[in-house]
Formats: C-alpha cells, sequence, structure tokens
C-alpha cells in the first residue's frame, strides 16, 4: 500500500521580488533580491550588502543564515519531516537498503536492480584497507577513545591514496567518494576491536554493509559468526537515518574544510571531530548516562518531577528535539528496530533496558510532554539500541560517523562541484581593544 506523501508548501516564484532597507543614519534606501527554493522559507540575498552598503549582517550559529544551496536533504522540523533527495526518510528506512541511500545521495536518484548490483559491488571491492594501515592503530592508547582513533585513521587515508586526490578530476572525485564509503565500516570496526585488544578480521565480500560491519565487529578468527537477520536491518535502518541531516555542525564543518580544497579524508575528518562533540554526535550516549542514573524504574517518578520543574536543571535527555519542533520523523522507524532487538535477544526485562521502556510509555502517555511535544527522538531509541546489541556508549558517536559519512561526502561532492563555489570566510563583530601605540620593554 502506497503511503500518503507529507503535503508541503511549495515556495512561489520569486521572480524580480525584493525587500528594502532603509538606514536612519542617513535616509538612504537599498534593495535586495529575494530568493526562493523548491520547499522552505524565503531567503533574501545579502552578498552584495556589504559592498553596497557598508555594512555586515550578525547572526551568531548561523540561525537565521543560508551558506550554501543544496539539492541532497530537506527538513521542516515544524511539520516532522526529513526528506532524501525528495523522498521521505520513513519510507527510505522501512524499505531500502543503505547502499540504496548512498547512492541516492551520490546520483540523486534510486538505482535499478542493475546500478545497484555495479554499486554493490564497487563498494565491497574496496572495504578492505592496506595492510601497512593496521601500524596507525599501534600508535594510540589501548583506551583512546574511538573517536580518537577514528579522526586520525581516516584522515590517514589520504596518505595511502594520495595519488587520487585531485579534487579538480571528476573521476578521482568519485574514486575517493567509492574508498571512502567502503572503508568506514572497516575503520569504524578496526577502532572497536582494538578498543577491546582483539584481532581485527577482514571484510568478506559475500556480505551487505551492515551485516559485514557487525561480522568484523563482533566475529572472532576461532569461529564462523552467523550474522543475526534482526541485528543487521536493525544497524542499517540506524545507518539510513544518519546518513544526512542538513547543514548541521559536522556537515557544515567538512563543507568549509573542503571549500580550502582539502582532500576529502581530511574534509571528512573534520567532521568526525565536530561530530564528537556531546551536543552533536554524543545525544545517544547521553541517553545510556541519563537511565544509568535514573537507576530502577522506582525512581522514574522522581526524575519526571525534576524534568517537569524549570528551577532543576535535569532534563530527560532523547526527549524532543532542536530541530523537530514535531515528532522526530526517524524515531518511529527506529523505535520498532529497537523493540525487534530487545525481543531478539531476550533483553527487555533486563534492568536498564525495562526502565527505558518503561520511561518511553510514561512520557507517551503523560499531557506534558505530549502537549510540549517532548516525545522519544532517534537519540532516546539508537541509545537504547546500540547498548542492546553490544556496543559500549563510547562507541556510539563512531556508529553515528559511520553512517554520516556518505551524507558528508555526498555534501562535500556538490560543494566542490557548483559553479559559485569559493573559500568560506565567515565575517565577525571586533570587540577587542582600539588601535594602540606599541609600547618598548623598557617603557613599560
Amino acid at each position: 500500500m502506497q503511503r500518503e506523501l507529507p503535503d508541503l508548501k511549495v515556495t512561489p516564484p520569486v521572480e524580480g521580488e525584493k525587500v528594502s532597507i532603509a538606514f536612519h543614519a542617513d535616509g538612504k534606501q537599498y534593495e535586495l533580491p529575494v530568493l526562493g527554493g523548491t520547499h522552505g522559507p524565503k531567503l533574501i540575498d545579502v552578498r552584495r550588502l556589504y559592498a553596497e552598503t557598508g555594512y555586515l549582517t550578525y547572526d551568531p550559529g548561523f540561525m537565521s543564515t543560508a551558506s550554501c544551496d543544496s539539492a541532497i536533504t530537506y527538513i521542516d522540523g515544524e511539520a516532522g519531516i526529513l526528506l532524501h533527495r525528495g523522498y521521505p526518510i520513513e519510507d527510505l528506512a522501512a524499505h531500502a537498503d543503505f547502499l540504496d541511500v548512498c547512492y541516492l545521495l551520490l546520483y540523486s536518484k534510486l538505482p535499478s536492480a542493475a546500478e545497484l548490483a555495479g554499486f554493490r559491488d564497487l563498494i565491497v571491492h574496496h572495504s578492505m584497507v592496506h595492510e601497512q594501515f593496521k601500524r596507525f592503530f599501534e600508535g594510540f592508547r589501548r583506551d583512546a577513545h574511538p573517536m580518537a582513533v577514528m579522526v586520525g585513521t581516516v584522515g590517514a587515508l589520504s596518505a595511502f591514496y594520495h595519488d587520487r586526490i585531485d579534487i579538480t578530476d571528476p573521476e578521482a572525485r568519485m574514486v575517493a567518494t567509492h574508498r571512502l564509503i567502503a572503508k568506514m565500516p572497516t575503520i569504524c570496526a578496526m577502532a572497536f576491536k582494538y578498543s577491546l585488544g582483539r584481532p581485527f578480521l577482514y571484510p568478506r565480500n559475500d556480505l551487505g554493509y551492515a551485516e559485514n560491519f557487525l561480522r568484523m565487529s563482533f566475529g572472532v578468527p576461532a569461529e564462523e559468526y552467523v550474522v543475526n537477520p534482526v541485528l543487521a536491518r536493525a544497524i542499517n535502518r540506524f545507518l539510513v537515518l544518519h546518513a544526512d541531516h542538513e547543514q548541521n555542525a559536522s556537515t557544515a564543518t567538512v563543507r568549509i574544510a573542503g571549500s580550502s580544497r582539502a582532500n576529502p579524508y581530511a574534509c571528512v575528518a573534520a567532521g568526525i571531530t565536530a561530530l564528537w562533540g556531546p551536543d552533536h554526535g554524543g545525544a545517544n550516549e547521553a541517553v545510556v548516562n541519563m537511565l544509568e542514573e535514573i537507576g530502577s524504574k522506582d525512581r522514574i517518578p522522581l526524575y519526571i518531577k525534576r524534568a517537569k520543574d524549570r528551577n532543576d536543571p535535569f532534563r530527560l535527555t532523547g526527549f524532543g528535539h532542536r530541530v523537530y519542533k514535531n515528532y522526530d520523523p526517524r524515531a518511529a522507524v527506529l523505535r520498532e528496530s529497537c523493540h525487534e532487538v530487545l525481543a531478539e535477544l531476550g533483553k527487555e526485562d533486563e534492568p536498564l533496558f525495562a526502565l527505558a521502556l518503561e520511561l518511553e510509555r510514561i512520557a507517551l502517555d503523560d499531557e506534558y510532554f505530549i502537549e510540549r511535544k517532548l516525545f522519544p527522538n532517534v537519540d532516546f531509541y539508537s541509545g537504547i539500541m546500540l547498548r542492546a546489541i553490544g556496543f559500549p556508549t563510547a562507541m556510539f558517536p563512531s556508529l553515528f560517523a559511520l553512517g554520516r559519512s556518505i551524507g558528508w561526502i555526498a555534501q562535500w561532492k556538490e560543494m566542490i562541484e557548483a559553479s559559485d563555489q569559493h573559500i568560506a570566510r565567515p565575517r565577525q563583530r571586533y570587540t577587542g581593544e582600539p588601535v594602540r601605540a606599541y609600547v618598548p620593554l623598557a617603557d613599560r
């Protein structure tokens, strides 16, 4: 049965539409063009503002500023809608393989069966890393955070593939793109295995993307690893749901790094560093930490009361979303996988997971949370699900980076190929000392 598509307002044509700005100091007026897109609000084009008026705009955090054109992802936070190349995320997560979504983000269309087979074969045969690459891991402490390992090793790919990092060459760009998509699960699994002191496993060409990652993460050389299809489906959905999310902090970092014409491996490593921040890629880790703080189901009423108290700093992590003012569209799909994983592994009654499910039930029934649209988001379910599968919380941001790598590289490729691409150079408001005369050391 075909799912009903979301009803999004189409931005009307704005040819000739302008906004007038009047400066009270001298009474002069300036007209600025108005731009429109496929969906979303109209935009005031301020590119000529400084040259014509001598004024800059001031927008910390770029909360009201669009920094680029992009045809990859669209979010309507008020309506709770996320589209990749026009396809709703719910449909992609429910039906698409992660490599389907990779192809879609890179080539603007869903692949045919033949195209997907060729793409999958290409990725599979790039999934191994150079044997010498393993030595990089030996330079890290055993207790190094997996994200620290990911930053260093992904950036180091440019040392192994420096012959194909000419970003002016379309073929070299595509080869680098394929290598990143293929090697990220191998590197992520190696970072996990290194933290455990266990031997690395080579990828297998007969397994799918998610299946291969699970085997490389949890398999051992001494016995054959049998992939659980429920866990593989859950990891596939997790990757699809994290593939791209518009111009977030890490994606903007990748674009800014790439605007200097840095190689794509360095740009993705920069994105990993931005994602590492607890306000970005660490949200699902914070969910598990919150559950451990609550401790048991009988303590939930106390923490619900604290969450409702404006004077109490405690907040329920994993409920509500900065972008989505309604329900996070990714959460419903991952909720299904989360419950499937807990049932498959028989963990519904384990204290931490039973606590999480009870907290979910209360929050979904409580008028306080319903009125404020504080529904469980994708981070709430992903934290529970990844923990149940067997990943420690320190690995959560690395798994996020694995999924988001396709979004980063697709956004990087789009930026490099844009006709108006130039180096990013944000302006500032200087609030330091006025010009001063230098005082010789003897006179200070």
